[in-house]
């Protein structure tokens, strides 16, 4: 397993998007073209560390950010996404290093 490790002067934001059922697929693209989505997020700065689609749920967007950023991507949410998407965002980080750690430590007595 890779393993992501952001930078110290930045952060991992994981975002939720996910769909308004009551439009159509045909209906969302139209919302996202005309606020013009696709050019406007990410915002700059920021890093697309993933971006899965959960099927009945919505997209799944992790970014990496500096944290002075963030006022800006829940802005640029608000003006591009809503409307189309219940948002939900979480500041995250990567588990990976600390999973390897708890492992280690059990395998050598530890709790």
């Amino acid at each position: 397993m890779q393993q992501q490790v952001n930078k110290p002067d930045t952060m991992l934001l994981t975002i939720l998007l996910k769909h308004d059922q009551s439009h159509n697929l045909e209906q969302i693209q139209a919302h996202m073209k005309k606020q013009n989505w696709w050019e406007r997020f990410p915002v700059e700065g920021t890093r697309v560390v993933s971006w899965t689609v959960a099927m009945g749920l919505g997209q799944i967007v992790t970014l990496e950010l500096p944290p002075a950023l963030l006022g800006q991507v829940n802005v640029e949410l608000e003006r591009s996404a809503w409307g189309v998407f219940r948002t939900e965002c979480y500041p995250t980080y990567d588990f990976v290093p600390v999973r390897e750690r708890i492992r280690e430590r059990i395998r050598n007595g530890g709790q």
